[in-house]
């Protein structure tokens, strides 16, 4: 089984460029290559920062480009996006609490989009009502083997810029304790530092992933660059003995 993982779209007003980029282009580009060659993936999974600017109109592209995709998909937020221009776009997404959130099973596998937008903050966090909600996710699928999807990364990996600006620690330290009581989350994945990492995080394995438009430059030291390296998006293939991770660059436009 395929999941394939989205991240980073930045969609602005259709023609309008960011970081000399068309986001709305590649984005639709990443969709036909998705038709073309992964059209047998099970789910599309889209971890936040759907939008650059919280706007109506990219949120209206949003909804056409997903409309042309001949997969199921899913999607959460992150911190470029605005949860109320979202929903009305896309009003039957909202969960009971007024997030973007949302539990996909796929046989013995359970996927959870959980989201991490605190509004007005670049960096993540998770409250009690969307903590307890994962909490009551994970305990319905004890059974299964839950790959857990969110914008911000819960670890730092090392990039300053980046890890200043990941989940906040007392929310990931939450986010850890509520994944050690049921012990079936076999992974994390998330978007937000528009770069490919890999690696564990208190015993639980993570990936990151490039965005489909614009990307952040490779730096060990403080300060922040924006890179032009190839968009891409993940292939989770998933079987009964585990999973592994792919990447695949979207062709150039």
């Amino acid at each position: 089984m395929k999941i394939i993982q989205f991240s980073d779209l930045h969609l602005t007003t259709p023609g309008r460029m960011l970081h000399g980029r068309d986001p709305l282009q590649h984005f639709q580009a990443a969709i036909a290559d998705i038709n073309t060659h992964q059209r047998d993936a099970a789910l599309v999974v889209i971890s936040g920062d759907l939008s650059d600017d919280g706007s109506a109109a990219s949120y209206a592209a949003l909804a056409d480009t997903l409309a042309t995709l001949q997969v199921p998909w899913r999607v959460t937020l992150g911190n470029h996006d605005d949860r109320a221009a979202f929903l009305r776009v896309f009003p039957a997404l909202s969960d009971e609490h007024g997030f973007i959130q949302n539990v996909t099973n796929l046989g013995d596998y359970c996927v959870i989009l959980l989201d991490s937008l605190q509004s007005g903050d670049v960096a993540g966090n998770l409250c009690s009502t969307r903590l307890q909600w994962l909490e009551d996710q994970l305990r319905r699928a004890q059974n299964n083997a839950v790959l857990l999807f969110l914008h911000h990364l819960p670890m730092p990996i090392g990039l300053p810029s980046l890890d200043e600006v990941r989940l906040a620690p007392d929310a990931a330290d939450a986010l850890h304790q509520c994944c050690l009581r049921y012990g079936n989350v076999r992974h994390i994945a998330a978007g937000h530092v528009h770069r490919p990492a890999s690696g564990n995080w208190r015993g639980i394995t993570f990936t990151t992933v490039r965005g489909t438009n614009h990307q952040s430059a490779l730096r060990f030291v403080p300060g922040f660059d924006i890179s032009q390296e190839t968009p891409q998006y993940a292939i989770f293939w998933v079987t009964a003995q585990g999973h592994t991770v792919h990447f695949n660059d979207v062709p150039a436009l």
